[in-house]
This record gives C-alpha cells, structure tokens and sequence, in this order.
C-alpha cells in the first residue's frame, strides 16, 4: 500500500491503513467523530463555509479523512472531491444531492505538461492549478467557481419586469437580492436562470449544460462561500443547494439522443401521476460481526459497493449492513406527458425527484422539468450481474416550475400563487371600480366569436366561481361552488371554439370529446405498475382538473356508461371508487363546461332541448346555465357576422396588441379576484333572492307547470357571489342577484320553454317532460282506455288495428310516440300489458 501523498501545503491527505491503529468509526465512536473533512490542496474543492453560529467542535484523536469506507490506494494529490459530507466538520450541515448522482471523487488531469516557470516554484504551482480540470471535462474548479460567485454579485436582468420579481430593486443584483431574502426567510434554495447565466458567460453556461454533475456542486460550494462571507451569523437547515431552471438546451423526449445522457435538460408537460414517498439510501452503514468495526460507504448512482474485508481485524466477508443507521432520502417518481408535436402520440416521461422536490408536483399540473437525462442498465436476471445492452432512461429532476404565461394563473389553491406588485393591485382595483367592468371583461373573453354576450357573461363567471363554503364540522357538508353551462345548438356556432378557448386559459384545464372518451378515461382506472408490480390507481379528466375546468364537447355523442359517471362529479364534487380492492373517494372539484349538438343535425323548434339533444334529465338537471347557440336565418345578421369574420383577417398590429393587452388584464383580474375575494351574502341579497325563487315558483303555479327547484336557487346564489367577484366585493348585494336573475332567465327562455305553449317549464330539464306534454298524454291514455272499454271483454287485440281506431275518434292528430306513451301509462297502472304487437288486458 502506498504512503500518503503530501499535498503542496505540505499536509498529508489519505487513509491510515495500518490495521493495528484502530479506526475512528469504532462501536463506541461519537457521531461528530465518525466523518471528516479533507484537507484541501491546489486545485481542490474547498470545503464549504460554515455558519460560526452553529459551530461543532471536533474531538482530538485520529482521523479517517476518507469519505469511502471500502480499501483502496491513498488518493492522489490532483484528485478533487466532488462530494459534500453529510455533516461538516463545523457549523450549517450539508445535504447530499440524489438528484445529481455524481461520482463522490473526480480525478484532475492537467491539460498540457509544461516545464516548470522560471519565475520559480509558487508561480509554477498556480498555472498547474489554473490548467487543472476535472478528467472527462475541461472544467476548472476554481475558474469555474469565481465565473459564477462574479455572476452572482454582478448580474443585473435588463428585461425583468415588477411583475416577475415583486418587491425586488430592479437596478441592483437580482441574486445578491435573492440571498438577502435566503437569509432572512430560511429556505436554503437559490433558484437560478440558465438565461441569465447564458447572458453573463456563455462559457460557463456551457459548462453547466454539458458538465451538470460537475458544475452544480461547484455552483453549491461558491454560493455557500459567497452567502456565509456576507451573513456569518445566519443560522440555516443545511447548506444552500442552487437549482438551475430553463435551460435552452429543451427539448422534447422524442428528439433526445444519446449524446444527451447525462446533460441538462428542460421538458414541458403535464403530470399524470406520481407515486408515494420511496426511501433511497445515500449512505451504508456496515458492521463487522467479528469486532464490532463500523465504517460507512456512501450510493454511488444506486450501487453500494460492500466492504469485502474489514479493515481492522482483516476478516473477510464479515460486514453487515446497519439500516437503521444508515441515511436515506426522499424519493418520488412522477409520470409526465410532454406536449405533443402534431401528428404524435403521447409518450410518458419517468421522473425522479428528490428532498424537497417530493409532493412538489400534483397529477394535472403542467410543469416544466430541469433535471439530467440518464441511461440506467436492465439486468437481464435480478440473481446475476450481468446487465442488458438496452438502457433505460429517465430524468433526475433538478428544479419543477409551474408556469404557463398563456394560461391563468392563481385557479390552483396548491400552486405557487402570483405574486402581485402594488401597482398591478391598484390598476386592477381601478378597473374594477368602473361601471361597466363587467361588460369589459365580457368582451374581452373570446373576443374572435361574434355576438353571444350572455354566454360570454355566464362562461366568464365560470371562471370566477362562487365562494367555497365547508360545513362538514357541523355535519352539513360541503357546498358547490363550480358553475356548470351547457352549450347547445346548430353546428358551426363557434361551441367548440369557445371550449379550446377556455381550456387554453385556465391551468388545470382538460379538454376531451364525447366519443374519444370512456367512463374510466372520465373518472380512474385500475392499473399495473411497471416498475413495483402493484396495483395503482390512474385518475383520469375529471380527476385531472380538480380546481379548473373540464371541457366536453360532443356531449351528446357519449355513450351511457360514460355520462353516467358525471351524477356525482357535477353536484357532490367527489368521485367514489372500488375497483381490485381499492377503496377511495377522490376530489373532482372542477367546472364542467359542455358543448352538444342536435341529433337532427339542426335545432328543431317544435321539440324541447331534451328531445333534441337526446340527454338524460338527471344530468341536465345539474346544469347551472344552459345556453342555445341558434344559426338564425336573418339576412342582416349574416351581413353583420360575416362583416366581422373578414375583418379578423385584416386587422392592424395595433388591434391585436390591443386585445393582447385586454387578455393579460383579463387573466390577472380573475386569478386576483379567485385568490383574494370571497363574497358573502349580505341581509338585503338574501331577501332579494328569497323572492326571486317564490316569483319563479309563482310563475307555473298558475298553469300546472314547475318553473323552479331547489337547485336553480343555489344557482343563482353562485352567480350572485361570481358576479360579486366580478366588482371585487366581499359583500353580495342585490345587482349581483338582478344580474344572476337575469342570466338565469335567459337562459331558461333558451332551454327550458315548452315549445307547445311558449312559457318556461322547469320539469322539462329535472323530469324530461312539460306539464302540458304530461297532461296530453293522461288525456289519450283516458280516450284509449275508454275505447278498449267500448270493445267489450277482448283479452286480445292487434296494436296496429287499436291505433287505427283510436286516429279515427280523436280530432288531433296521434303519433306513434304518443300512442307508445299512452299504453306505457296504462300498463304502470296494470290495465293492460303489451307483447310484440299484440295488446292484452289485464283486468
């Protein structure tokens, strides 16, 4: 065995591997004894600066100044350690890195073999240490961390705005700003632009593509440096990890190469699923069953190599491994689907996160990953070592960011909410102080579709929403507070605009179409993990847009199975499941907003919505607004409609800036209003809305009709309060009920009127059928039973022959539907039974 080298300080470095010399790591040894630090040389990490204020006092004694426990040669003078220990020799504790997987010592080599300088040994030294890089890389260590502490001190963004960084000077150095707040909040983080990085030194941004195991831990110990240099009395969990985000190198899993294993990457996509918490060791603790010798080894990407002798008593094969002192992290593996190019199908990213990334992400979220690509080899027999030729591959995330700029932001109550500056507060407060605010949010919402302003109004307060309210402490539950609309009507009506619309503005939003859709794609199947072999539960849209909206279209064209699962989503807001023995209840707290199309292809006037759209009353019942969206055959409205279509063609740049800017006002208006406003009813909006139901059941009184129930009530108290957010008001008051009355009755005139009489009947949406279709088949069914009578004790007669019959005595004209319904009634009330096309009496 080698003797140690002597470093250029002239301090020795490496392992006493005299097996009479016990080590430090005995059965007894405290823990602040059982790791060290290495001594550091010319081109060497130095260790990481540590908070006085937490100072940890080594004891006297001999050291084990090696982080590997197995045998080996001492290390080499222009070897560098990339690993931070676990605990510091003093102060703040260092928290190892999982998610970059690196090997713990990285030899240096020396670019070229130059002569020694004339201006003597010391000079010589320092161009040796200024030409050391890492083998396999051209970085330099020590270049390398003072680009980015002089990145760090210096960099100015030019192109931020208040928006991005609230409550930040935007003429100082933004991450000298970001470790002020580090010290003060606690959260040891920095999250750091790969563009600022590229605009500062694109060398070093290179580096930090290619090179991520090597650069990062570099990026860690000079912002440790540089943050304990200016606060020495900061006191943090451990130390500061930098996690870089939008790298330019981005790209989609289908375009990845194998030259790109090991880089850094950032991906975009949609989180399907994620699993539970995975512990992974970092760190093996073994013990010798001969002497009680400990040592400890740390995961070098998943392997452990076990000690195959004890190094103090030499015993072979006598090491066991310690779990429960042996360290673990978290780990989380979470499944993504990157946006797709045209023309492709999905492909499933496997993702890994670790520490603090765990429960960072939740299914439905859209996100974009930074983290290394990697190739893992498959063993071809789990008993035998050796590997297959076909790797796998996933990605160690790094950083996850939940941003789009094309959607809202603030619709999800787990997500990192949007900061708002005092400036923006206040333009939108002054936007909401305006009387016609509500119509210029309106315009503003799909302002390429022509006309349709109430649908427009009743889409936009389905995007503000009513106030949540959960009484469940007092046994009363929870109440909805998600509006659902339908659209119905002719095809070519922009339905189906107005939903991608939708589903492009809000975060958690998913789109789906009737026939493309099942009722375990709706809902959640049951599936079999590829890599546990368990039996898990994969959530589907509805599920997946929990706090959003969840657009259907072709409604009409879904089967039965699959819209019957929509009875419970649309009121209770829950989704109960048992499938291969797992029980659960999910939340669906999402907004339904569904677009169907007449079977005739076309409206008919003459039949109810429900006779066109062919829709179970239960489901329609559930619906808060239910709009008609008619092609009226009206010679100046096509002038109108196709005046505006052209002009979307040759509108000027200022035009489209502005509808730009109304769009990005839009967005902001509603996320405030969805974070910071919660109505409540005052006593004035409450008397008004106990009138407007009693006025509605007033209504079909009269007439034998039923013009409301319960459920429109809570409706119009959910448009009151969305109204209410509308003008930013934490009181209900009774323009928001006149608006909500309003709304709501446009839209009953649409799809609850009884086409035979032209007045509202609410019972053709909860029953399926009119008072006045009702009562004109109680009145066919008296005329048929009173011809049977008439035809004496016939136990038997022909169907065809009793319709004949019954055509010549009535002086209206009686169809086969109606024929139908009068002999259903009659054989519920057990008169008469019909078999094939034979009609027999029962009395």
């Amino acid at each position: 065995m080698s003797s140690p080298a002597s470093t250029p300080g002239g301090r020795k470095r490496g392992r006493n591997t005299n097996p009479s010399t016990p080590s430090s790591e005995g059965p007894m040894s405290p823990p602040s004894q059982r790791r060290r630090g290495q001594d550091s040389s010319a081109g060497d990490l130095m260790p990481m600066p540590t908070s006085p204020a937490t100072d940890v006092l080594s004891p006297a004694g001999p050291q084990d100044n090696s982080l590997f426990s197995s045998p080996r040669p001492s290390v080499p003078p222009n070897e560098v350690d990339m690993s931070s220990p676990l605990i510091a020799v003093r102060g703040t504790p260092a928290r190892q890195r999982p998610d970059l997987g690196s090997v713990r010592k990285a030899p240096e080599v020396d670019l070229q073999s130059e002569p020694p300088s004339a201006d003597g040994p010391a000079a010589s030294e320092t161009n040796a240490g200024q030409r050391l890089v890492i083998w396999g890389t051209d970085v330099n260590v020590g270049t390398c961390k003072e680009k980015f502490q002089r990145f760090l001190q210096r960099f100015i963004d030019p192109t931020s705005s208040e928006d991005e960084n609230a409550g930040l000077d935007l003429n100082e150095p933004l991450y000298m700003q970001k470790l002020e707040e580090i010290s003060v909040v606690g959260d040891p983080v920095l999250n750091v632009s790969c563009l600022h990085v590229q605009s500062f030194d694109a060398e070093l941004y290179r580096q930090l593509i290619c090179y991520p195991q090597e650069v990062i831990p570099t990026f860690d110990m000079a912002v440790n440096e540089l943050f304990f240099e200016r606060f020495p009395d900061s006191i943090l969990e451990y130390q500061i990890q930098v996690r870089p985000y939008n790298a330019l190198k981005t790209r989609n899993m289908r375009s990845l190469n194998p030259e790109d294993i090991d880089q850094l990457i950032t991906i975009s996509g949609m989180v399907i699923r994620t699993s539970q918490l995975i512990p992974e060791m970092q760190e093996a603790f073994f013990q010798c069953q001969v002497c009680a010798f400990t040592t400890r080894v740390e995961v070098d990407r998943g392997r452990i190599a076990e000690p195959a002798v004890c190094r103090h008593c030499n015993t072979t094969h006598s090491l066991a491994l310690v779990h429960n002192r042996s360290v673990f992290s978290d780990k989380q593996m979470v499944r993504s689907v990157p946006n797709m190019p045209a023309g492709q199908t999905p492909h499933t990213t496997i993702v890994y996160g670790h520490n603090d990334l765990v429960d960072k992400v939740q299914p439905g979220d859209r996100i974009n990953i930074t983290g290394v690509y990697r190739a893992v080899p498959m063993r071809a027999n789990p008993r035998q070592s050796s590997v297959k030729s076909v790797y796998k591959t996933h990605i160690d995330a790094i950083h996850f960011r939940k941003t789009d700029e094309k959607r809202l932001h603030g619709l999800d109550e787990d997500s990192e909410q949007k900061l708002f500056t005092e400036d923006r507060v206040q333009t939108l407060k002054e936007l909401a102080g305006k009387p016609d605010v509500y119509e210029r949010l309106s315009s503003a919402l799909a302002p390429s579709i022509y006309e349709h302003e109430d649908i427009k109004k009743g889409i936009l307060l389905q995007l503000f929403g009513g106030s949540r309210k959960d009484f469940s402490a007092t046994g009363r539950g929870n109440f909805r507070a998600d509006v659902n609309i339908l659209l119905c009507g002719d095809p070519g009506t922009s339905k189906s605009q107005l939903l991608q619309y939708v589903f492009n503005l809000v975060p958690r939003g998913q789109y789906t179409s009737g026939k493309g859709s099942s009722a375990v794609g709706l809902t959640a199947y049951v599936t079999k993990d590829p890599e546990t072999r368990q039996l898990v539960l994969q959530t589907g849209a509805l599920v997946l847009s929990d706090n959003g909206i969840c657009c259907i279209d072709e409604f009409d064209k879904m089967s039965d199975s699959t819209r019957s699962v929509l009875h419970e989503v649309m009121e209770q807001q829950t989704l109960s499941i048992a499938k291969a023995g797992i029980i659960c209840q999910l939340n669906a707290r999402t907004s339904v907003l569904a677009a169907a199309n007449p079977i005739e292809s076309q409206w008919n006037p003459k039949k109810t919505t429900i006779e066109n759209i062919q829709l179970p009353h239960t489901l329609l019942s559930r619906f808060d607004l239910i709009f008609l969206m008619l092609d009226p055959q009206d010679e100046a409205y096509d002038r109108r409609l196709a005046h505006h279509l052209v002009s979307l063609y040759y509108q000027s740049e200022e035009q489209i800036e502005e509808e730009f800017l109304d769009m990005a006002v839009l967005r902001d208006y509603i996320a405030y209003a969805r974070t910071y406003i919660n109505p409540r009813l005052s006593e004035e909006a409450s008397q008004t809305l106990i009138e407007a139901y009693v006025d509605m059941r007033k209504i079909g009184s009269g007439r034998g009709m039923v013009s409301a129930y319960p459920r429109q009530l809570e409706s119009l108290i959910r448009l009151a309060e969305a109204h209410a957010k509308v003008r930013f008001s934490e009181k209900v008051e009774n323009i928001d009920v006149e608006e909500a009355r309003r709304l709501h009755r446009e839209a009953l005139k649409q799809s609850a009127t009884d086409p035979r009489t032209g007045f509202v009947d609410i019972s053709i949406l909860t029953t399926g059928m009119s008072a006045t279709a009702r009562k004109r088949r109680e009145d066919i069914a008296q005329v048929l039973k009173k011809l049977i009578q008439s035809k004496g004790k016939t136990p038997a007669m022909k169907y065809q022959q009793l319709l004949d019959d019954l055509r010549g005595q009535s002086e209206t004209a009686i169809t086969k539907e109606l024929f139908d319904e009068a002999l259903r009634a009659l054989a519920d009330e057990d008169y008469l039974t019909v078999t094939g096309k034979t009609v027999r009496l029962l009395a």
